[in-house]
C-alpha cells in the first residue's frame, strides 16, 4: 500500500494595502469561536505565537478562514511596517553579515490597483568597489519605467557572482515585502532586470524567483549554470549586442534563443519570451535595449498557475507557487512538472524526490471536497483541512498577501 500524509499548511489573503483577491467568490465569513478566539488573541500577541494556540488547529469553513486569514494578514503588515520603518527610510536592507544598499525613483500615477516595482541590477562585479559603486549611481539613471518603482540595489558585495550569491535571493524578497507596505506595490507587478554582470543575475535569479515575478529582462550578462525550466509562467527577454563576444555572450544569448523557442514550442501556453540580438553593438547597447521595459509591463504574475515547471539549482527554495517541499528535499537538481485542474493535481515529472507537498487554497478547489493526486500508477484521494495554524505559518513564511493557501496536502513519492 502506498503511503502518504496529510499535513495542513497556509492560507491567506491580500491586505488592505495590495489589490484584494477573494479565496473564494461564494463563501461568506461567519462567526466562529476559533475566529473570535483569534482576534482576542491578536489584540496582545505576535502573529509568531498564534500557532501554538489551541484554537489555531481548529478546522474551519471557507468563511471562517476568509475572516481569520483576513485579520492575520492585516496584524501582519501592520507588525512588519512597524519593524521595517527604519531599514525603508534608510534604504538598506541587512540580513547576517551582508548589507544591500539601494535607491528608488518614482514614476508616473500610481494605479488603482497599486504601483509596479521594477528591480534594476548593476554591473561590475570582481572589481574594486569604487567601481561597482559606479556601476550602480549608473544603473539608478539608466532606465525609466512610463509608471513604478524604479529601485536599484548597490550588490553586498565585490565578487564576480554579484547577483546570485545565497544571500540575494532572501534580500530581494524582503525589498519586495517593504515595497508592497510602503510604496503600495501591486505583489503581482513585480520585474527584475539587469545588465552586464546583472544581466548574469536575471539569468540565475529569474527561473529560481520566478513565483514571485511578473516578467524579466537580461541585458548583456551571461547564464553560467542556469537553466530556462523554471521561467515558464514569467515573461523573459534577452537583449545582447551582436558584437558582444566576450565570454561567447552573443552565441549563448542565441542558444537560449533557440532553447526558449523550443520549449514553447512543446509548451504553447508558457514561456513567453523576446529575445533581441543588436547586431549593430557590443557590450554596451547605447540604450536600445530600454524597449525591455515596456516589453516587461505588459505582463501581470499569476500566483496560482494551472502547470507549474520547478527546477532547483544550487541556490534552492523551499516553495515555489502552489509547490513546496521539506527541507530533506529541498535540494539542486530536483525537476517537478505539475498540473491541476479543479480537484485534481498531477505531477508528470518529480525527479530526485521522497516527496513534495501541494498548498491549496479555494480559489484552485473545493477544499470541502476530496482532493485526488496522481504520479503514474500512484493515485490518492482524501480530503484537506484549513486551520489558522497554517495561516499564520504561511504570512510568516512570506508577506506575499496575493499568494497565500489554506491547506496542504504532502505527497509521498516513492
Amino acid at each position: 500500500m502506498y503511503r502518504f500524509a496529510i499535513v495542513f499548511l497556509l492560507v491567506c489573503l491580500h491586505s488592505s494595502l495590495s489589490p484584494p483577491r477573494s479565496l473564494s467568490q461564494t463563501a461568506q465569513p461567519e462567526p466562529s469561536k476559533p475566529v473570535a478566539e483569534l482576534e482576542r488573541f491578536l489584540k496582545d500577541h505576535s502573529l509568531e505565537q498564534v500557532a501554538d494556540q489551541a484554537f489555531a488547529k481548529a478546522a474551519l469553513s471557507s468563511g471562517q478562514a476568509k475572516k481569520a486569514a483576513a485579520m492575520m494578514t492585516a496584524a501582519r503588515m501592520k507588525q512588519l511596517k512597524q519593524l521595517r520603518q527604519q531599514e525603508w527610510k534608510d534604504k538598506v536592507i541587512t540580513r547576517g553579515e551582508h548589507s544591500m544598499k539601494f535607491e528608488f525613483r518614482v514614476f508616473g500615477e500610481k494605479p488603482k490597483l497599486g504601483r509596479s516595482l521594477f528591480i534594476s541590477m548593476h554591473g561590475g562585479g570582481s572589481a574594486p568597489t569604487r567601481v561597482n559603486d559606479r556601476q550602480w549611481n549608473n544603473q539608478i539613471r539608466l532606465y525609466e519605467p512610463g509608471e513604478g518603482v524604479y529601485l536599484a540595489p548597490r550588490a553586498p558585495t565585490d565578487t564576480w557572482n554579484l547577483w546570485h550569491e545565497n544571500h540575494i535571493d532572501p534580500m530581494f524578497a524582503r525589498i519586495i515585502e517593504n515595497a508592497i507596505l510602503f510604496e503600495d506595490v501591486n505583489p503581482d507587478r513585480i520585474y527584475l532586470m539587469g545588465y552586464s554582470a546583472g544581466g548574469d543575475g536575471a539569468y540565475q535569479l529569474a527561473p529560481r524567483m520566478a513565483d514571485q515575478l511578473a516578467a524579466v529582462a537580461m541585458m548583456a550578462g551571461h547564464p553560467n549554470d542556469a537553466k530556462p525550466f523554471g521561467l515558464r509562467n514569467i515573461g523573459f527577454t534577452i537583449h545582447m549586442g551582436g558584437k558582444d563576444a566576450a565570454y561567447d555572450r552573443n552565441k549563448i544569448a542565441q542558444q537560449w534563443k533557440d532553447w526558449l523557442a523550443d520549449l514553447k514550442k512543446q509548451d504553447p501556453d508558457g514561456y513567453a519570451h523576446e529575445v533581441v540580438i543588436h547586431q549593430q553593438h557590443g557590450h554596451w547597447m547605447q540604450r536600445d535595449d530600454a524597449v525591455a521595459v515596456d516589453w516587461m509591463s505588459n505582463f501581470t504574475r499569476d500566483p496560482l498557475p494551472a502547470k507549474v515547471v520547478w527546477y532547483q539549482s544550487g541556490v534552492t527554495h523551499s516553495r515555489f507557487y502552489w509547490l513546496a517541499v521539506d527541507e530533506k528535499n529541498r535540494k539542486g537538481g530536483t525537476h517537478v512538472v505539475a498540473t491541476r485542474d479543479g480537484q485534481n493535481f498531477s505531477f508528470e515529472k518529480a525527479e530526485g524526490l521522497d516527496s513534495i507537498t501541494i498548498r491549496l487554497n479555494d480559489d484552485m478547489a473545493n477544499l470541502d471536497q476530496p482532493i485526488k493526486v496522481s504520479f503514474g500508477e500512484l493515485v490518492i484521494e482524501t480530503k484537506v483541512t484549513r486551520t489558522i495554524e497554517t495561516m499564520a505559518k504561511c504570512l510568516i513564511e512570506r508577506a506575499d498577501p496575493a499568494a497565500i493557501f489554506s491547506a496542504e496536502l504532502k505527497f509521498d513519492l516513492r
